[in-house]
């Protein structure tokens, strides 16, 4: 078998909700989802998902070569591009390229990836997350009451402007998830907005009224430095890594002894996260991916030994996409399905149409002026 050619489309999740973090929201709850579908001589595809703007240039390290070589292949890519580099937009083309390979290497093999990973168990721990930054009140904990219905007994929470307000609203949601559990895990993402002693003083508030279990990105994804500063002067666990892109940049991470959970972006690929996991477990720290439609890292995250928990950020699909998998038990029970149980109906996406971008001009993805420049934690 080997590699001819590939398909690019792009389709919508509709939320049902408005989403963002403290960079922004996207009050009408819908955003795209770019799918890559990678075509061999044989008649069989493999799905992968994720922005990949970058393929023309990425593909050639792949074309006419056997999928089943998926590691080698890997690096093929990133050698293909290294003179101007693999971050950013042509990381994104490697990972959902990679992740096509290992969806055709498992149906290859007619089972679910999980199993062609070498995972015992098809059910994977998770958290409720919700991107919930947009939500009042009650939509909040409307929210997690559905998660509560499902077995969640951990939480994770947006913000980083409001101390008080977030307080409030990391208590509601604790309160909620007790249904499951004594003792809720709660989890707060910063998204970067914070400079180093602004995330003390305002964990530190955080601490005073609740236990954090972990701090997310507290301060910028590069500054191993200032990650280590608030790991050393609070309790809470720092969490960091989803948009390093490449192993190689989780180094002064690991180094500095800067994070104590490390995370991975599900949009950059199988083996970018099996091989961070493996340096993480090196140093006996846990890993916990970081949510996306479909969940494609769970397949891996039931193979390796220090999986944490892996973020769900929402309970139904994109439109077009049926997924071989349920949502239920607190986690992701996956399927039976060869590949990743990710089936494309082309037809009905083909008929959408109108913007739904993540990148509109007010966020998330743009960086507010005044980020880490505030005096005060609010």
């Amino acid at each position: 078998m080997r590699i001819t050619g590939y398909r690019s489309l792009i389709t919508q999740h509709a939320w049902g909700r408005p989403i963002g973090d403290v960079n922004g929201v996207i009050g009408a709850g819908v955003t795209e989802v770019p799918v890559l579908i990678v075509e061999t001589d044989s008649g069989l595809c493999g799905i992968g998902l994720g922005a990949h703007r970058e393929i023309d240039r990425v593909f050639p390290a792949v074309e006419g070569e056997d999928p089943r070589a998926v590691a080698s292949l890997y690096d093929r890519m990133l050698a293909h591009v290294f003179k101007s580099g693999h971050s950013g937009a042509t990381f994104g083309a490697v990972g959902a390229l990679d992740m096509a390979l290992w969806d055709l290497k498992a149906k290859m093999a007619e089972e679910p990836l999980w199993r062609t990973l070498g995972a015992r168990d098809r059910f994977v721990p998770a958290y409720a997350s919700g991107l919930d930054i947009g939500l009042d009140d009650e939509q909040l904990i409307g929210l997690y009451t559905r998660y509560a219905e499902l077995g969640f007994s951990s939480g994770k929470l947006k913000g980083g402007n409001d101390v008080d307000h977030d307080i409030r609203r990391l208590l509601a949601v604790r309160e909620v998830l007790t249904r499951n559990s004594r003792n809720p895990a709660m989890m707060f993402d910063a998204n970067e907005s914070w400079n180093r002693k602004q995330a003390v003083r305002y964990i530190s508030a955080i601490e005073s009224r609740l236990d954090l279990t972990w701090i997310e990105e507290p301060v910028r994804r590069w500054d191993a430095a200032g990650h280590a500063v608030v790991g050393r002067s609070v309790k809470a666990a720092v969490a960091t890594g989803e948009n390093l892109t490449g192993l190689e940049q989780f180094r002064p991470l690991f180094d500095a002894d800067a994070v104590d959970v490390v995370q991975t972006g599900s949009i950059w690929g199988i083996t970018h996260f099996l091989r961070v996991a493996a340096v993480a477990h090196s140093r006996d720290l846990s890993v916990s991916p970081v949510g996306y439609n479909a969940n494609p890292l769970a397949h891996a995250a039931a193979a390796v030994p220090n999986h944490l928990s892996t973020e769900v950020q929402d309970l139904s699909f994109p439109i077009g996409l049926t997924v071989d998998q349920q949502i239920g038990d607190g986690g992701i029970v996956l399927g039976d399905s060869p590949g990743l149980g990710i089936t494309v109906d082309e037809a009905a996406v083909a008929v959408l149409n109108g913007d739904a971008s993540w990148t509109v001009p007010a966020g998330p993805h743009v960086r507010p002026d005044r980020a880490g420049l505030r005096l005060v934690a609010e």
